[in-house]
């Protein structure tokens, strides 16, 4: 009795899409040769939008493939693994992902919002997978690494709020320390 059953793989994501209200490409980052061509990538998301995007489920087969995927506003949120995979585990990877763009986008998930920020996007995309392997499933941890911090950015490329409220915070560290000397000196 020959059952062929496939090994077990960490490569379990074959891509990761977003695709704005009319099918097209916002994002996509594709981690095998599925579709090795850009041609064949626009054929198959085409095709994906297409039989998604008046759907109210939440995963399809198509092409041989299993698909996830999640809508929202103007933007739709896909995840690709193989007709093997495990559509929890792809299920979880997309709600993973959709939370973290949330977090960075301060929930504001629309194209014009995932626009402005597409370097903290793609970034949030290595974060939870890498060559089709899943890193990371907390959308808390992945928006904290992502997250820039004011202090990072060079002082010519912040805001006037910016600036001002890192001199008040300095003031104010400044002047706490100054009553804690005070004070250990009057003891």
């Amino acid at each position: 009795m020959d059952t062929s059953v496939p090994e077990p793989s960490l490569y379990i994501v074959k891509a990761i899409l977003i695709l704005d209200n009319d099918g097209n490409r916002l994002i996509s980052k594709y981690y095998d040769d599925t579709y090795p061509t850009p041609k064949e990538q626009k054929a198959f998301e085409k095709s994906l939008f297409t039989k998604t995007h008046r759907a109210n489920a939440e995963i399809i087969m198509l092409e041989g493939l299993t698909c996830v995927y999640r809508s929202n506003v103007d933007l739709f949120f896909y995840v690709i693994g193989s007709a093997q995979e495990n559509e929890l585990i792809l299920v979880n990877v997309l709600n993973c992902f959709y939370d973290a763009v949330s977090q960075i986008l301060r929930k504001n998930v629309e194209k014009r919002a995932l626009m402005e920020n597409l370097d903290g996007i793609f970034l949030a995309i290595d974060e939870v997978c890498d060559n089709g392997i899943i890193l990371e499933s907390d959308s808390s941890a992945i928006s904290q690494k992502v997250s820039f911090r004011s202090d990072d950015i060079p002082l010519g490329e912040q805001t006037v709020a910016q600036v001002t409220h890192n001199a008040s915070l300095s003031s104010l560290v400044l002047h706490s320390a100054k009553e804690q000397l005070k004070w250990s000196l009057l003891k």
